[in-house]
Order: structure tokens, then sequence, then C-alpha cells
């Protein structure tokens, strides 16, 4: 059976697409990539929940790997704050989005949120997601890719001062090395 651990380690940076300053997971190759790891997967949106001042909140499910995983999400708009009385168009981007971050639950692309719920205050360790970043690094071609492969690593791990100098020492190396 495929464990979260081998999930998680998976690069779903080509299936990326940003937005502003938000990175987003295309919900297709998510799902089709959820189905390839666990074809009896399964997912389920939940009611809805209205607010007073007409915000609301998506909910879904996925069931996966023996697991149940759920997230919530509320219907934002492009800037990530809550949308009032929110169209249909709204909610159903919504409940794709929720749909991905259920799936993230599970390991797929769960690196993109890393920081989302985390106090700045907070020590975190990511030393161990580091070398999944040392990796992309050792495997760049050119110092173009290096830069953006750094950046990448660095928009993840930002927040843990030892993973910060791992993925340094990597980018060093290989930029002598591409010299």
């Amino acid at each position: 059976m495929t464990t979260f651990n081998e999930i998680r380690k998976i690069n779903v940076n080509e299936h990326t697409e940003k937005k502003g300053k938000f990175t987003y997971l295309s919900w297709a190759w998510a799902v089709d990539q959820l189905l390839q790891l666990d074809p009896s997967a399964t997912w389920q949106y939940n009611k809805p929940e209205s607010f007073p001042d007409g915000t609301m909140m998506v909910f879904c499910s996925v069931t996966a790997f023996g697991k149940t995983m759920t997230s919530m999400l509320p219907v934002l708009n492009h800037q990530n704050k809550a949308i009032s009385n929110p169209s249909a168009m709204d909610v159903n981007t919504a409940m794709q989005r929720c749909l991905v971050k259920a799936i993230a639950l599970h390991g797929l692309g769960l690196y993109i949120y890393a920081g989302e719920d985390i106090p700045d205050e907070d020590p975190v360790d990511l030393t161990e997601g580091a070398n999944f970043w040392i990796e992309n690094i050792n495997k760049c071609q050119s110092i173009e890719e290096l830069k953006q492969a750094y950046n990448n690593a660095y928009t993840v791990l930002s927040k843990d001062k030892n993973a910060v100098q791992m993925i340094a020492n990597a980018k060093d190396a290989k930029k002598a090395q591409l010299s």
C-alpha cells in the first residue's frame, strides 16, 4: 500500500498555477493522481455552511488508503477574502479547491500549504522535508532552473533556519558545479 511519506514526496510543481501570490494545484490532475495511487478512493462534499454575514464554508471528505480526511474552505475571491452571497460558480470553485486540500491531507501536494496555519512565532521543524527540495536542486541543469528550484524550496521552508541552511548549501554546491 502507498504510504503518506511516499505520496508527500511527489513533486506537483508542474501542475500548479499561480494566481496573484497564491499557488493552486489543478483539481483534475490531483484527482487523476489520487485515483492512480488508490483506484478505490472516493470523495463527497458535505453540506455547505452559511454564516450571518452571507459568507459560506464548503467541506469535502476524501477517503483513500483506508482513511477519511475532511477539509473545509471558505468561498473566497481572487484575493483569498470570503465572499458575501457567493454565486454558484464561486461555490463550485471553492468545492474543487476544497477537494484538492482534502487530497493534500493524504500527502499529495501538502507542501503547497506549508505554513498556511502555522503562526510565525511557533518554531517549525521542516528539516526532514528539506531532503525533497535538495533532490530537486541537485537535478537542476541550468542556473535559471537552480534559481527557480531554490526559490520554491525557500518559499516552503523559510520558517525553519536549519532547513533553509541545508537548501542554501545544496544551492551553492550545485551553482559551483554548473559554473
